[in-house]
């Protein structure tokens, strides 16, 4: 943290520098001083109890009828844990700096694909396709989320299952595709049976395990911090 308060004398007024630390604590530095972000300070509620996430652009109330065009946010999901299993009514795409997986329906193929992601991998997911992130690993994970156009707030943000469910009284009638957000063109049926899949596999197959070679890795990564961080 010594570091980080150094760093703070230098800082121009505006400019905040974030050090995303191998164990999950988040440093955060400004003109102000130095702190360690956590749940309580600037993050809130990320879809699912126990996971956070603190905004870098727009906010929780981000919509079509509210733009800021897209949302940009420091994620925190919790260790050996997964987020429920939804959709967005936006493009999703997801950096990850630890040792995650995704999964993702394929609807061409009807069936969930299993996607492992490591420190620095990065996956981009369409609109409206049903998925969950996963942290493998016994520590926080980092990540760093961009959705365009939806905050966590607007009901289009994050469609669960059950909310598939209640939208197909709504609309009276399906349709074919996933592949838009109209109420009456989206397939809230199909939507609905695919988050359910997925649901199943996890609770089947359950999160995924961190192997051996990414455990000595996360171990030499914490090191290398140790040498390379702030001081």
């Amino acid at each position: 943290m010594r570091g980080m308060e150094k760093l703070a004398g230098v800082l121009p007024r505006g400019v905040e520098v974030f050090s995303l630390r191998p164990d999950g604590v988040v440093l955060f530095v400004d003109r102000g001083g130095a702190r360690e972000l956590g749940p309580r300070e600037e993050f809130l509620r990320f879809i699912d109890t126990g996971q956070f996430a603190h905004y870098l652009v727009g906010d929780a109330r981000t919509s079509p009828e509210r733009p800021s065009n897209a949302t940009f946010k420091l994620g925190v999901v919790g260790p050996r844990s997964a987020f429920t299993p939804h959709a967005h009514g936006g493009e999703h795409i997801v950096l990850s700096l630890g040792h995650a997986a995704c999964g993702l329906y394929d609807v061409e193929r009807g069936r969930v694909s299993e996607v492992r992601l490591f420190p620095g991998a990065m996956i981009r997911i369409p609109s409206m396709m049903p998925h969950s992130f996963a942290n493998r690993g016994g520590r926080p994970l980092h990540i760093l989320a961009a959705n365009t156009g939806f905050g966590i707030d607007h009901e289009d943000y994050a469609i669960t299952a059950d909310e598939a469910e209640r939208r197909i009284g709504e609309t009276g009638r399906a349709a074919r595709s996933l592949g838009t957000l109209d109420r009456v063109a989206t397939d809230y049926a199909l939507l609905a049976a695919s988050l359910r899949d997925i649901e199943r596999l996890q609770s089947t197959r359950g999160i995924g395990a961190v192997s051996v070679r990414e455990r000595l890795a996360a171990r030499l990564r914490r090191a290398a911090y140790a040498l390379e961080g702030p001081r």
